[in-house]
């Protein structure tokens, strides 16, 4: 092969190692992706209204290192967006994230003003306050509100999220989205909050965009990738491989040698409508509802929307990652539980045995990582495969 690395999967782990790799290393790259695209679940598209489509749903650069930002700019031109949700609960439309606005919509201003006080005096300081702590607290008040949270929202759509109850999902999980302990109305407390003008895909072109770079999509690097249990070697296409980096499931790596890893998947819908604006913010999350978690509308994170026609929503119903069906195949979340946890620690071993083998992402890591956090580890992980390149020169 005319390649030195082989990383498998375009999305935002992969591509960034990818530019890392064939710029700062001066490395051939043979990116190979399993999809028709690239740019993995990031991937979008204008359709036949003029409207940027999120393919796999809506996505918000949200950091508070500014480096990221930094960094994507050499790919994309960047304009500032804040995002900001809102809740459809017992029949009204709630704040979210929840703050102190919801505690009066959902109470009454004139039951909230104890509340209020209560929660200002108990969380002196901090800005955001998972729900587990408002569960789990001492004053009675403060428990009975969590609580009220919990029931009416986080329990329900966890529920349809995952698939699970909540005692089995990984609190991580359900702390991403605390409680603000104020009237902020961002749906995630990060200082810089960014959108690529020309959309994602635009991005990962023109990141994918080197002359040591050979992007081969509608590819499923399974079938070309060997392992010689013996002398601990990896083969691609025959070849003995100096370094492959996967960003897929893990398990599918290894044939699912100890049993599937769970992941959920996403069945989205589409409705068009002729009007400008179909929903009173740009994503609405239903937990109340029945089958669906969530509705975006692209049209209002737009850069540009002049030249658009109508209106999409998007709305989205969860579903267990099924590789085989035709819809449900493709994986977005890690299902992270004790017993999951346990299994990939069983695929971490066999990972171990190659010293050739990286793992980078949120499929082959198996971790829920948030946007910002799998670009941050991206640029972390390539100094470890950068020594590697360079000591096995």
């Amino acid at each position: 092969m005319n390649y030195d690395v082989i990383v498998v999967g375009s999305g935002f782990s992969g591509s960034i190692l990818a530019r890392k790799i064939a710029e700062e290393c001066n490395k051939k790259v043979l990116v190979v992706e399993k999809r028709t695209h690239i740019a993995g679940n990031m991937y979008d598209r204008f359709d036949d209204h003029g409207i940027l489509i999120q393919e796999y749903g809506p996505h918000y650069l949200n950091t508070n290192k500014y480096y990221i930002i930094n960094f994507l700019e050499k790919y994309a031109t960047m304009f500032k967006h804040t995002a900001k949700l809102l809740s459809f609960i017992d029949g009204n439309y709630v704040r979210l994230p929840f703050n102190f606005e919801t505690v009066q919509q959902l109470l009454g201003s004139e039951n909230s003003e104890q509340i209020l006080e209560k929660l200002r005096s108990s969380f002196s300081g901090r800005d955001r306050v998972p729900i587990l702590e408002l569960v789990e607290h001492e004053d009675n008040d403060i428990r009975n509100y969590g609580n009220l949270l919990f029931e009416k929202a986080y329990k329900t759509y966890t529920a349809k999220q995952w698939g699970l109850s909540v005692d089995k999902i990984d609190k991580y999980v359900l702390n991403r989205v605390p409680m603000a302990m104020n009237y902020d109305e961002r749906y995630l407390n990060k200082d810089f909050q960014y959108l690529p003008v020309q959309g994602f895909t635009k991005m990962f072109e023109n990141m994918l965009n080197h002359e040591n770079i050979v992007v081969k999509t509608n590819l499923n690097a399974l079938d070309y990738i060997t392992f010689d249990e013996n002398k601990k070697e990896i083969f691609y296409d025959g070849n003995l491989v100096s370094s492959l980096i996967f960003t897929g499931p893990i398990d599918e790596l290894f044939g699912l040698k100890y049993g599937p890893l769970p992941y959920r998947s996403l069945d989205i819908k589409y409705d068009y409508y002729e009007s400008d604006s179909a929903l009173p913010g740009e994503i609405v999350s239903y937990p109340q509802a029945i089958g669906y978690t969530r509705s975006t509308e692209y049209r209002k994170i737009m850069y540009d929307c002049s030249n658009v026609k109508g209106t999409v929503v998007a709305t989205e119903y969860p579903m267990q990652y099924n590789p085989k069906n035709e819809i449900g195949n493709i994986p977005y979340y890690p299902v992270n539980t004790v017993e999951s946890n346990i299994l990939y620690e069983k695929y971490l071993k066999e990972v171990s045995k190659y010293k050739n083998l990286f793992l980078c992402g949120r499929l082959a890591e198996f971790k829920y990582y948030n946007m910002d956090v799998c670009i941050e580890h991206a640029l972390d992980y390539f100094e470890n495969i950068k020594e590697y390149l360079e000591t096995h020169a």
